[in-house]
């Protein structure tokens, strides 16, 4: 499958796109060694159990029977047989899932999918995600952004923020210390790496987002370099808050330039496990400090780390359950087990979430630590001491042709046997996600920092991944 986006070393010159992107679609299918492969768009993470239902039939109907998660919470469907195409539109777009045909792979929203469940969220960013998919289907100029342009909104808790947004919106709390919920409250806005932002009404969100998109496109056809993405912009062509903001005012939207706004943009500390209940079989929950916070708004409640399984108690006796697909793949028969636990004990809906997790929320407390139960006995992860917490690894062989060997079945012998990174040796750095790639480009690797096992030709190699390093401060341990 087409690859993810390089990991960019440190100061190197932006690629020159002579192309359009390949990345699959639901419409536009890709080829690979295990048959064809379509990447179904699901803004926010957000399904209805119909919309849920429709992708395990086509699944079982069109493909090899899994779904498989992505990292920014959308779907792939594998192993496709030739002339199907039709049939997965027909089931795609009768349960909604295509609202339009020439929009459908620029559909890339993700947001934080805990965003109004937890007791202390300050936002529900779902609103922003809904208008902003609806702006963008709506938009004859956004058919020309690429199938990689990536959209973030962050409810204020940092869980998403940092994931490599082209324009990236957080959440602020109100001076009262309450949430919002679309029609009120503050927003900051970034592009790229840019280490500026805007702050903008909360309501101006979703019109600023794509006016912001739309100042990309604009800087991209100026750099004559086909940029697909902000961070793909040459330097004499960069796309800055200030850019943005004239955009803004074009479309009489009030924008404040906030100089170090990116560093509101990062989690300030690990996650902290703490528990919502005391009684145990409520299952353990996660909590970070928000990055940003208002002072005026006095301190800053912990939040739930949405990265994390376990049970989520929200503020009206309903909880919410988060699991994760082991390596991101899910038999239809674990998916549809998701979907009737969403239709029958919670809201009806499920959020995908970009650690290849599912969100159900809606459950009453009294039923939430059973359900979790039932997933956990059908194989999904329930619990953050679980072995495959936080390990992921690429396609692999047989289904994809350029990897060097099958890396899902190697890392499951080496969890087995209690050494998930190569060598006996524990992840060179504790907490940090583990990822196995069968070839250099990493397809599907995760953001920030990272253990990185790559498949070569002499064994697996180990290295550490830091963002803000250059190749030569790179930790390397072959193996």
């Amino acid at each position: 499958m087409p690859p993810s986006p390089s990991i960019r070393p440190l100061g190197s010159a932006p690629p020159l796109r002579d192309r359009g992107d390949a990345c699959p679609g639901a419409l536009r299918l890709h080829a690979a060694a295990d048959g064809l492969l379509a990447r179904v768009r699901v803004p926010a993470g957000d399904l209805t159990v119909r919309q849920a239902a429709a992708l395990a039939d086509a699944a079982e109907q069109l493909g090899d029977g899994f779904l498989s998660l992505t990292s920014r919470g959308n779907v792939e469907l594998r192993g496709l047989t030739d002339g199907c195409d039709g049939r997965l539109a027909g089931l795609l777009g009768d349960a909604g899932l295509l609202p339009s045909a020439r929009h459908e792979r620029i559909r890339n929203i993700l947001a934080s999918p805990l965003a109004g469940l937890d007791r202390h969220t300050p936002a529900d960013v779902r609103w922003w995600a809904r208008r902003l998919d609806a702006l963008l289907c709506a938009s004859e100029s956004a058919t020309a952004l690429s199938g990689r342009f990536l959209f973030v909104l962050d409810d204020g808790r940092g869980d998403v923020a940092a994931l490599g947004g082209d324009v990236s919106l957080v959440a602020e709390r109100d001076g009262a210390g309450g949430r919002t919920d679309g029609e009120g409250g503050t927003a900051l806005l970034r592009v790229g790496d840019d280490p500026a932002a805007l702050r903008i009404a909360g309501p101006d969100a979703p019109r600023a987002a794509l006016a912001a998109a739309e100042a990309f496109l604009t800087a991209a056809e100026a750099s004559g370099t086909g940029a697909w993405r902000v961070r793909e912009l040459p330097q004499e062509h960069a796309l800055t808050a200030r850019d943005v903001a004239r955009a803004l005012r074009a479309a009489g939207i009030a924008a404040a330039h906030v100089p170090d706004g990116a560093r509101l943009f990062t989690a300030t500390t690990g996650p902290t496990t703490t528990h919502a209940n005391p009684a145990p079989a409520a299952g353990p929950t996660t909590t970070y400090p928000n990055p940003t916070a208002n002072p005026a708004a006095g301190p800053a409640p912990a939040r739930a780390d949405s990265s994390a399984p376990g049970v989520v108690a929200g503020a009206d006796c309903r909880h919410a359950l988060s699991v994760l697909a082991p390596l991101g793949r899910l038999s239809t028969a674990q998916w549809r087990l998701l979907t009737a636990t969403a239709a029958q004990h919670g809201s009806g809906e499920l959020r995908l979430t970009p650690w290849r997790g599912v969100v159900l929320p809606g459950l009453p407390a009294a039923a939430a630590a059973d359900r979790l139960a039932a997933l956990a006995a059908a194989g999904l992860i329930t619990d953050p001491s679980s072995p495959w917490h936080r390990l992921g690894a690429c396609t692999g062989r047989p289904g994809c042709a350029k990897s060097r060997t099958d890396v899902r079945a190697d890392l499951a012998q080496a969890v087995a046997a209690g050494a998930p990174v190569p060598g006996g040796s524990p992840a060179p750095v504790p907490g940090a996600p583990v990822y196995w790639s069968g070839c250099e480009r990493r397809c599907g690797h995760p953001h920030g920092t990272w253990v990185d096992v790559l498949a070569t030709a002499d064994g697996y190699q180990v290295s550490v991944v830091r963002p803000d390093a250059s190749p030569a401060t790179q930790e390397t341990r072959p193996q």
